[in-house]
């Protein structure tokens, strides 16, 4: 089984990123957690867009197309999406239409962390109102909200809370028990 990890953050020291490699390591045997990030998205620009495609957008939608399942960790920013999520899925939607095809079905999971104490709990009821217009399979056996994350990672991305690494490892187990479900 592959599953893609999308960061929605590009900060080098994402608590997103980190936590995605911290999934990476809990995957269970057989199956594949490949982590991705929007770096080299350019902002989305119709006139771009009608010189082509960006190869940034190409490679990663080719890598989610390929994929038996998407992992996507959100920061909240404002109470909502950050934007850099939002850019990269407005590219992987175009042109028209290309959303439903390449997210259609795809099983999905979500997680987020954040410095502040409340979670990724806004973050990820609007990109679910972003992805649910893709026609993604939403796996909503469990979510992940990481409060305070500048307490769960040490200061090279480790995640070094064991009750958020057992939350993270569960939800990985029960993501990947509904993928299998679909793939099958």
């Amino acid at each position: 089984m592959k599953i893609i990890a999308l960061s929605g953050a590009l900060r080098r020291a994402s608590y997103n990123t980190a936590l995605l490699r911290a999934a990476v390591e809990l995957a269970p045997e057989g199956v594949d957690i490949e982590l991705r990030t929007l770096h080299g998205i350019p902002l989305y620009d119709g006139d771009v867009e009608s010189q082509g495609i960006p190869e940034a957008v190409t490679t990663l939608r080719e890598a989610i197309r390929a994929a038996d399942a998407l992992l996507i960790s959100t920061p909240e920013y404002n109470n909502s999406i950050p934007g850099v999520l939002k850019n990269g899925l407005d590219w992987l939607s175009r042109p028209s239409g290309e959303g439903a095809k390449l997210f259609g079905g795809k099983p999905t999971g979500l997680i987020g962390a954040t410095p502040g104490g409340f979670g990724t709990v806004q973050s990820q009821d609007a990109l679910l109102s972003v992805l649910r217009a893709f026609g993604n399979d939403f796996w909503m056996g469990g979510r992940l909200m990481v409060s305070k994350a500048g307490a769960v990672f040490d200061a090279d991305g480790k995640l070094v809370d064991d009750k958020v690494r057992a939350q993270l490892q569960q939800f990985v187990q029960g993501f990947v028990a509904f993928v299998q479900g679909r793939v099958a």
